[in-house]
């Protein structure tokens, strides 16, 4: 676990990405929200939070998406669960897709966000693995990170992208509020898939089957 703290100036440039327009976007969020509403409520510096979360350190308003429905699945619902010793399927608690649903988004624009995908692009930020692939109990540590990288690729930096710590096939990434502009998410046309119905939930578990989970009864 490196429980270092970044260094005064980096000794390298942050890999930068394009999205181009039109690039879609899915998130699972709660069922009360517009699919392209960020987060304005920052995180507290120790306790609680997601991986690179504003704090009182350095707030801005966030949003965590994947690049396909699979990534959005798997960096929440498949947070943080353990596979079963006996070989069964990972079942996933009621509890975490209640009151939720998947959006999927385009980007209106462009966007150019920090690339933490290969060894390079995170050697370039002074890390490894451990920045994109830790458990939440080293989050405070990351969220730190964050805010260094950030502070150092101010103002292009709109967001950060990573391989999913449940499928490092997949794209995960976070965009800054405060660095994108209005109307930059947009929806596509496609409803929602709503978890709470029957169909979101036969959904759901087609999604997870792959993974060896499923939604408990």
């Amino acid at each position: 676990m490196p429980h270092y703290r970044p260094p005064a100036e980096p000794r390298a440039t942050p890999a930068k990405a394009t999205l181009p327009a039109g690039t879609r976007l899915y998130r699972v969020h709660s069922a009360r929200r517009d699919g392209g509403t960020f987060n304005p409520v920052p995180s507290h510096c120790l306790y609680g939070g997601g991986r690179f979360d504003s704090t009182s350190c350095d707030p801005y308003g966030y949003l965590y998406a994947g690049l396909t429905p699979s990534a959005a699945i798997g960096e929440s619902v498949l947070h943080s669960l353990p596979f079963d010793p006996s070989g069964a399927a990972r079942l996933v608690p009621r509890v975490a897709v209640t009151g939720r649903r998947l959006s999927a988004l385009r980007l209106t624009t462009s966007v150019d966000v920090v690339a933490l995908v290969t060894g390079q692009d995170l050697a370039a930020v002074h890390q490894d693995g451990w920045l994109v692939q830790t458990e939440a109990r080293d989050y405070p540590y990351t969220r730190d990170w964050a805010h260094w990288i950030r502070r150092h690729t101010d103002p292009w930096a709109q967001g950060f992208l990573w391989s999913s710590k449940r499928d490092p096939g997949e794209r995960a990434l976070v965009l800054f509020a405060d660095r994108c502009p209005p109307g930059l998410l947009a929806p596509t046309g496609e409803d929602p898939i709503d978890f709470a119905t029957p169909e979101g939930r036969d959904w759901l578990d087609r999604i997870l089957q792959p993974y060896h989970a499923r939604l408990a009864p």
